[in-house]
């Protein structure tokens, strides 16, 4: 059986884990690593998402 979808509203906190497949790298090196970095900054000014660390 499917979970139930996630609240998604305002305000709301998500805990998300970037992590691969059996918990492999996701990133090759510090290059690969700046360029997610850098888009997933991008596309938290365009959605004007907050992001804690």
């Amino acid at each position: 059986m499917p979970r139930q979808a996630r609240l998604d509203s305002p305000g709301t906190f998500h805990h998300v884990i970037l992590r691969g497949d059996r918990e492999e790298n996701i990133v090759d090196d510090k290059y690969d690593r700046a360029n997610m970095v850098t888009r997933l900054g991008e596309l938290a000014e365009e959605t004007k998402t907050s992001i804690y660390l």
